[in-house]
């Protein structure tokens, strides 16, 4: 279903990584199985806010009734 370089949609929180449901990324990897992904998350100017592994079953495909929204991250840059 998933392969790199697709954008997806983060389903559930990961407060670990300062993620939030409705985060959106793109994926760098695909693990064995496609039962994970590795998933960078940047941010509106283009810098790298993180790159978290995320299951399969926390993220959904991006569809054409989505829209972007901002808002600010508690993690460092």
């Amino acid at each position: 279903m998933f392969k790199e370089h697709d954008r997806v949609i983060l389903t559930t929180d990961l407060p670990k990584e300062g993620l939030r449901a409705g985060d959106v990324g793109t994926i760098v990897h695909v693990h064995r199985r496609r039962e994970a992904f590795e998933v960078e998350f940047l941010a509106l100017d283009g810098h790298t806010v993180t790159v978290a592994t995320v299951m399969a079953s926390d993220v959904r495909p991006v569809t054409a009734r989505d829209i972007t929204h901002a808002r600010p991250t508690e993690i460092p840059v």
